[in-house]
């Protein structure tokens, strides 16, 4: 089950958060373009993430003096990073007449595991890389986000763990609302839901007692969708094509 954390971010946290991101996006021309996480909302599995061609980054910041209060852990990184196949990163930064920069050269990130630095643009290839159940879920949770987002709802939380729920909580019109959002790979047109609706809302009663489910169902764009032909898989980086139709209120639940 997924609660809410309620983690209190500082704001010196949040200044050399700031800094690091602005840190990442120099080292694009144009800034990078798909960023997963750039954002303080929690939970913190990563403090920031992105896409950079076929491959994804997943970045802890560390203070190299030790004195930041830093939410999250780095079993969380590597977690997240496993389960999206993906690189987990530190970004150790330094606070040096006021602000906050990385300590160490180039992007400023060292390979979580081996302490290696880690340069993304050397690292994106051609090869073609299939989306990990986690990718897809994260991907979905995502759709989900920006429509509730434009129907003017408040977000609260979110999480890509395919392995839990609620995987979204948002202020509804009466309160604190969760959602349990499913994903499906073409030829699957629909995703199943959980058959554990009555343990799900319990865990969450105490916070929200309406639920909803969300089946985001995804192809590729190049996949031909001929029944008699097997269906593209999902790469990484390539264009996709969505079908999902809005949040589905869970009967039974008050």
């Amino acid at each position: 089950m997924h609660a809410i954390e309620m983690q209190t971010i500082s704001q010196e946290f949040a200044r050399c958060w700031q800094a690091a991101g602005r840190h990442l996006n120099g080292r694009v021309q144009g800034s990078i373009h798909f960023w997963l996480k750039a954002n303080l909302t929690p939970p913190f599995l990563e403090h920031l993430s992105f896409r950079l061609g076929n491959q994804l980054f997943f970045i802890r910041i560390a203070d190299v003096a030790r004195r930041l209060s830093v939410p999250g852990s780095l079993g969380g990184l590597l977690m997240i990073a496993e389960g999206c196949n993906g690189r987990a990163c530190l970004m150790p930064m330094r606070l040096r007449a006021g602000a906050w920069s990385p300590a160490t050269p180039g992007w400023g990130l060292v390979e979580a595991r081996t302490g290696g630095l880690i340069d993304p643009v050397a690292l994106v290839s051609d090869a073609r890389i299939e989306m990990t159940d986690w990718e897809l879920q994260d991907f979905a949770v995502q759709i989900v986000r920006q429509q509730l987002e434009a129907e003017g709802r408040r977000l609260m939380s979110w999480q890509g763990n395919p392995a839990v729920d609620p995987s979204l909580w948002y202020v509804g019109d009466d309160g604190p609302e969760w959602v349990v959002v499913r994903a499906a790979r073409y030829p699957e047109k629909r995703a199943v839901p959980p058959a554990n609706w009555s343990a799900i809302a319990d865990q969450c009663a105490a916070l929200g007692k309406r639920g909803n489910f969300a089946s985001v169902a995804v192809a590729s764009a190049d996949d031909s969708f001929d029944p008699a032909a097997p269906a593209t898989p999902l790469w990484r980086g390539h264009e996709l094509v969505v079908r999902y139709h809005g949040l589905e209120p869970i009967a039974g639940l008050a």
